[in-house]
């Protein structure tokens, strides 16, 4: 998944207000700080990643 199309996917989960995201198998390696925009979330699905990073916590970031 390129940076654009995450990109896409959390804009459209936030105008959603969704609960539940699931990023499974992606190829992902960092994740942006706009992550910290879906403040709806109760779950966040990132196995089968490989994440070395996590964003820094936003003032504005419920996460």
């Amino acid at each position: 998944m390129t940076q654009e199309e995450l990109l896409q996917k959390i804009e459209e989960a936030a105008r959603d207000e969704v609960t539940r995201f699931v990023l499974t198998e992606k190829g992902l390696t960092t994740l942006p700080p706009e992550i910290g925009q879906l403040s709806t979330l109760t779950q966040l699905d990132l196995s089968g990643n490989q994440l070395t990073t996590l964003p820094p916590k936003s003032d504005n970031s419920p996460l």
